[in-house]
C-alpha cells in the first residue's frame, strides 16, 4: 500500500498504557509527512524533467535520422553528379573525335581534289606548250621557206628583221622548254 503525506498526517494510533509519547509520535509523523511531501514534489519535478529530456532525446533522434537520410541523399546526388559528369565528358570527347575525323576526311578529300586539279593543269600546260612549240616551229619553217624564196641582198653587218624574228622565236621556244 502506498502512503501519501496526508495518510501519514491522519494516522491515529491507539493509546495504551505505557506507550509512546503522543506528542513525539505526532511530531515525528509530521516530519515524515513533510519529508514525504518534499520527496513527492521533487519526484514530480524529476518526472517532468525526465519527460522533457525524453522528448528532447526523441527530437534529437528524429533530427539525427533526418540528418542521416539527408547525408545519404547528398552522397547519392554527389555520386550521380560525378557519374553524369563522366558520361558527359565521354560524350564531349566522342563528339570532338567525330568532328576531328570529319575535318580530316574533308581535308584529305580536298587535298586529293587539289592534286587532281594540279595534274589536270599540268597536262593542259604541257599540251598548250607542245601546241605552241609546234605552232612556233611551223611558223618559223614558214618564215624560212618564205625567206629562201625572196632572196633579197642584205649587208653582212646589218641584222635583218628576219634574224631578229628568228632570235625572238628561239628565245620563246627556249623559255617554254625551260618551264617544262
Amino acid at each position: 500500500m502506498k502512503l501519501s503525506p496526508l495518510d501519514i498526517k491522519k494516522q491515529a494510533f491507539k493509546k495504551i498504557f505505557r506507550g509512546y509519547d503522543p506528542i513525539e509520535v505526532d511530531t515525528f509523523l509530521e516530519m515524515i509527512a513533510t519529508e514525504m511531501d518534499d520527496l513527492a514534489t521533487t519526484n514530480k519535478d524529476m518526472q517532468e524533467r525526465l519527460s522533457v529530456a525524453e522528448a528532447q532525446v526523441q527530437d534529437y533522434k528524429s533530427i539525427e535520422k533526418t540528418l542521416h537520410a539527408t547525408l545519404l541523399q547528398a552522397q547519392d546526388v554527389s555520386t550521380k553528379s560525378v557519374e553524369n559528369a563522366k558520361y558527359e565528358g565521354k560524350l564531349v570527347i566522342q563528339e570532338a573525335e567525330l568532328k576531328s575525323s570529319q575535318i580530316l576526311d574533308k581535308a584529305r578529300s580536298e587535298n586529293t581534289r587539289l592534286k587532281e586539279e594540279i595534274e589536270i593543269l599540268k597536262a593542259k600546260k604541257n599540251t598548250l606548250s607542245s601546241r605552241l612549240k609546234l605552232l612556233l616551229t611551223s611558223e618559223l619553217e614558214l618564215i624560212r621557206a618564205l625567206d629562201i624564196n625572196e632572196e633579197i641582198p642584205i649587208s653582212v653587218t646589218e641584222e635583218t628583221p628576219k634574224d631578229q624574228n628568228q632570235n625572238e622565236y628561239d628565245d620563246i621556244i627556249k623559255s617554254i622548254e625551260e618551264n617544262n
